[in-house]
């Protein structure tokens, strides 16, 4: 069911667009509002999938109920009705978050062509926000650790910037969830995060894979191809393992930051992107510069926020909690009951040294949530939690 709001003075139009609504869809629930006060009011108390809104009525205008209603309610589309000389208003309005607008008398097709176009934009948004609140549940960060405070209070002050941030750390330590975050809490949310995994493309490859190519720019290259930064185009890069980033590519990420431009492989035209850059690795990046692996000035660019991602064995008073919240997700992955870990079997597990860290910790979780008995106690984990 669809519920649209008519906010409209001249009670002949606003009658005349009610009738034309509910006869199209018996799912569409319409309700009216005889001047922009009232239909403010009803926008603050319902949740509405449209309003079709006037923009000259007395007391409080179309342009006046849009601004408002954008700080209460911004998902709900609005489709202005225009008169003669509202025209340069009405245009206006689209800039400021109007879906679009229709001209009294209203034309029927286009009418009824730009709610349901309006109605599917704001399905849209809502599948995108329980997308993303899903996305949000894989990616959240565990624990109270002084540590683990410090990187969550970087996160909040680094996030709404577009400054470049570099995450260091050992494998398994979460440089992926960190970026995830940063990505989530800026204001390019509502954009791409594209992923690219340095070290799992070979050298060969990678420019490609970076920046596209044209067809015909090596053998396999059997049509033209974009690459990661067209795709994150007013979002989110993240260049996961950077240090094994061949000097050529890196040269070319140098010019894309630098110049916000990148050209496609076997091509000399540039395209203007958009894009934030997050990079990580386990590397130590000072090191690889001076054996003529990794570019300083690359280094420079990347390096504007440094986070460094602490070792599991640097946090271990956060392995309770992490072991409680693997303990309920691998459960429910695994359509099983969830199991309780015995005092004696957490405080083993916290005296563990991790070297894989955070990764190696879910693993051994997992395997004694499958191996271990009603109760993981501290025998289950002497027989299975073995590294």
């Amino acid at each position: 069911m669809s519920k649209i709001l008519v906010i409209e003075d001249e009670s002949a139009i606003r009658r005349v667009l009610v009738k034309i609504l509910s006869e199209e869809n018996d799912s569409y629930i319409v309700e009216e509002a005889e001047d922009g006060l009232k239909g403010l009011e009803s926008i603050k108390k319902e949740d509405y999938d449209l309003v079709l809104c006037d923009i000259k009525m007395p007391k409080m205008d179309g342009v006046e109920v849009l601004e408002a209603a954008r700080k209460i309610r911004p998902e709900i589309p609005f489709i202005m009705i225009s008169g003669h000389g509202d025209l340069d208003t009405a245009v206006n309005t689209m800039r400021m978050g109007a879906f679009d607008y229709i001209s009294k008398p209203p034309d029927l097709n286009r009418l009824l062509t730009t709610v349901r176009n309006a109605l599917d934009k704001k399905e849209l948004v809502v599948e995108n926000k329980i997308l993303k609140k899903k996305v949000s549940k894989n990616f959240q960060m565990i624990g109270k650790s002084q540590a683990l405070e410090t990187i969550k209070d970087m996160i909040e002050k680094v996030a709404p910037t577009d400054a470049r941030v570099l995450i260091t750390g050992s494998n398994g330590t979460g440089k992926e969830l960190v970026a995830h975050w940063i990505h989530e809490k800026s204001q390019r949310n509502g954009a791409p995060f594209i992923e690219v995994n340095c070290a799992a493309i070979p050298s060969e490859l990678i420019e490609s894979e970076l920046f596209g190519h044209v067809k015909g720019a090596f053998t396999s290259a059997v049509k033209d191809r974009a690459g990661k930064f067209e795709a994150a185009n007013n979002g989110t890069i993240f260049l996961d393992e950077i240090g094994d980033m061949s000097l050529s590519a890196q040269a070319k990420v140098l010019r894309a930051l630098q110049e916000n431009k990148i050209s496609r492989v076997g091509s000399d035209k540039d395209i203007k992107v958009d894009v934030r850059v997050i990079a990580a690795t386990n590397k130590d990046l000072k090191k690889e510069i001076k054996d003529g692996n990794f570019r300083e000035d690359l280094y420079h660019r990347l390096a504007v926020i440094l986070i460094q991602v602490p070792d599991l064995n640097d946090r271990r008073e956060d392995i309770p909690l992490l072991i409680s919240y693997f303990t309920e997700k691998i459960s429910e992955e695994h359509g099983t009951a969830t199991k309780a870990f015995s005092d004696k079997a957490i405080e083993m597990l916290q005296n563990y040294d991790w070297t894989g860290n955070i990764r190696e910790l879910r693993n051994v979780v997992e395997r004694l949530i499958i191996l271990g008995g009603k109760e993981v106690t501290e025998e289950d984990v002497k027989l299975f939690g073995s590294k």
